[in-house]
C-alpha cells in the first residue's frame, strides 16, 4: 500500500484491508434501552437474536469497537503505530465472489446521531467491508518504508470463531509526501456528501392531487419523536449585519419517526403562488395506500441556505426559563423533511435504505409544481440552528438555568400513532458577560454531548 502524507494533516491509515463474510451473513444489532443505559450488541441469525457480544466490545453506535489491532514498524524495526481500530460492517465494500447475492439488505455506514437508540450492522454473504471507517485520527509518519500488521483482536476472534490464518494480514507500506488531495484522502473532502446522500433518489409525488373522499383510516401511522437538542454553543451574530452586537444560542435538533408507518407528504402548488397544499398519505400493514388527508401547506423558502419547499408546523423550538416558561421562540417553524440521521433501525418496519437522504434532492426547486417529502421509519430529520433567525437571541437574558424545548408536530396537523412523546427538553446553563457568554450543557443520562 502507498499512503499519502498531507502537510498539516498527516496520514489516514487506510491500508486497503477488508473484512469478508464467508458462507453466511454476519449481522449485529446494537440498542440502548434508555439514555441512561449502556449499549448492548447482539448477533442475529435469520432475524433472531442468538448471542450477546461480550461486555465492553461495543460502547457506542460507530461500529464494532476495537475490532482490529494495527502496528507499523519503520525500516529500523521501531514500532511507530500501535493502536486498536473500530470497524463498521456497513462500510464501503462489495461482492468478493460471483456466487454472492447481488444486493445487500444492510444499511450504508455507521454514522450516528448523539441520541441514536438502535443500529443494524451487517455483511451479506460473500460481501466485504473496508476496515477503515474514516473516523480515526490521522497519524504523523515520516516519508519512507514500513511493515504493517493488522490483526482481529482476540475477543472478536473467539466470538466469531475466526481462525489464525483469516484473522491477520501483513502488508508493505510506503508513505509518500503529497501536496495534492489524492483519491481517498479524508482530510481533503470535508465538504463531501455521505454515500447515502450522493446516491439518494428523489421520491416521486403522485401525479395529481388526491381524489375521492379524504379519510384517516385505522391502522399504522407514523410516530414523531424529538430527541434532546445537541451541538449547543453560544456564538456572536454575523459581522456586518444588525445581529453583530448580539449573542445567539445555537443548537441542532432532530425529530425522528418511530413508526410503524412512514410519514409521506405530497405538496401540490397553488396556481401562481409560492405555496403548496400538503397532503398526508396513509398505508396499511402491507404498504398499500389506503387514505389521505389535507395537513396544511408547504411554502417556498428563498433565503440563503434554504431555497427549497418547507412543510409548515413540523416542529417548534423554544427556550424556557428555570420554571419552564417560554422566554424566546425560534423563528424556525417550517421544514424540508428528509432522512438525514439513523436513530433506531431496530424498530418495527424500519427502512434501512431511506431514499431521500439529501435536502437538495428531496425538497424541490422554485419551479416545482409538486414535491414529495418523506420521513421513513427509524430515521430522523436534523436541522442545525446556524442562522440567527433560527437560533435563540440570548443577548439580554440573565445568567442561569434554561431549557431548549423541541416539540414535534406542535399544531397536531399531522396524524400520528401517539402524540404523548412529542416534547424533548435539554438543560443549558448560561454564564459569562454580554458578548462573552458561556454555556454549560449537563449530560443526558450517559450521553455527555453538548
Amino acid at each position: 500500500m502507498t499512503l499519502d502524507s498531507i502537510e498539516d494533516y498527516g496520514v489516514d491509515l487506510d491500508l486497503g484491508t477488508h473484512v469478508v463474510a464467508g458462507n453466511a451473513p454476519i449481522e449485529v444489532r446494537a440498542t440502548r434501552a434508555s439514555y441512561k443505559s449502556p449499549v448492548v450488541a447482539k448477533q442475529y441469525v435469520n432475524g433472531k437474536a442468538t448471542r450477546v457480544l461480550p461486555k465492553g466490545l461495543v460502547t457506542d453506535f460507530s461500529g464494532l469497537g476495537k475490532f482490529l489491532h494495527m502496528t507499523l514498524t519503520d525500516a529500523s524495526g521501531k514500532k511507530v503505530v500501535d493502536q486498536d481500530q473500530s470497524v463498521c460492517l456497513n462500510g464501503d465494500g462489495s461482492r468478493t465472489r460471483p456466487d454472492a447475492p447481488a444486493t445487500s439488505p444492510y444499511p450504508e455506514g455507521c454514522s450516528a446521531n448523539p441520541f441514536t437508540q438502535g443500529a443494524v450492522w451487517g455483511l451479506q454473504t460473500g460481501w466485504s467491508s473496508n476496515t477503515f471507517t474514516g473516523y480515526g485520527a490521522p497519524v504523523k509518519l515520516a516519508v519512507g518504508k514500513y511493515k504493517a500488521t493488522v490483526t482481529v483482536n482476540k475477543a472478536y476472534r473467539d466470538f466469531f470463531k475466526i481462525g489464525a490464518y483469516d484473522g491477520a494480514v501483513k502488508l508493505n507500506v510506503t508513505v509518500r509526501q503529497s501536496e495534492d488531495c489524492g483519491h481517498g484522502v479524508r482530510g481533503c473532502f470535508a465538504g463531501k456528501k455521505t454515500a447515502a446522500a450522493a446516491n439518494s433518489v428523489t421520491p416521486k409525488p403522485n401525479a395529481a392531487r388526491p381524489t375521492g373522499k379524504a379519510s384517516v383510516p385505522k391502522g399504522p401511522k407514523p410516530d414523531l419523536r424529538p430527541v434532546p437538542a445537541w451541538g449547543i454553543e453560544v456564538t456572536p451574530g454575523e459581522e456586518g449585519t444588525p445581529d453583530a452586537a448580539k449573542d445567539f444560542l445555537q443548537f441542532s435538533a432532530t425529530v425522528w419517526n418511530a413508526g410503524p408507518s412512514p410519514l409521506v407528504l405530497d405538496g401540490f402548488r397553488q396556481q401562481g403562488k409560492d405555496l403548496m397544499d400538503a397532503y398526508q398519505y396513509f398505508y396499511d400493514a402491507n404498504g398499500k395506500q389506503v387514505g389521505y388527508q389535507n395537513t396544511g401547506t408547504m411554502e417556498w423558502d428563498a433565503r440563503e441556505g434554504h431555497n427549497h419547499w418547507h412543510f409548515t408546523d413540523f416542529a417548534r423550538y423554544s427556550l424556557l426559563n428555570s420554571k419552564q416558561s417560554e422566554v424566546v421562540r425560534s423563528q424556525k417553524e417550517a421544514f424540508c423533511l428528509a432522512a438525514t440521521d439513523s436513530i433506531d433501525y431496530t424498530v418495527k418496519n424500519a427502512n434501512w435504505h431511506p431514499s431521500n437522504t439529501d435536502l437538495h434532492t428531496a425538497c424541490g426547486n422554485h419551479g416545482s409544481l409538486s414535491v414529495r417529502e418523506v420521513l421513513d421509519v427509524g430515521s430522523g430529520d436534523t436541522y442545525v440552528q446556524s442562522l440567527p433567525g433560527q437560533s435563540f437571541d440570548v443577548t439580554d437574558l440573565p445568567n442561569g438555568t434554561y431549557y431548549v424545548q423541541v416539540v414535534a408536530n406542535p399544531e397536531n396537523r399531522l396524524f400520528e400513532s401517539s402524540s404523548k412523546n412529542n416534547v424533548a427538553l435539554r438543560e443549558v446553563v448560561l454564564g459569562g458577560t454580554k458578548h462573552h457568554r458561556t454555556v454549560k450543557v449537563p449530560p443526558v443520562g450517559v450521553i455527555n454531548v453538548p
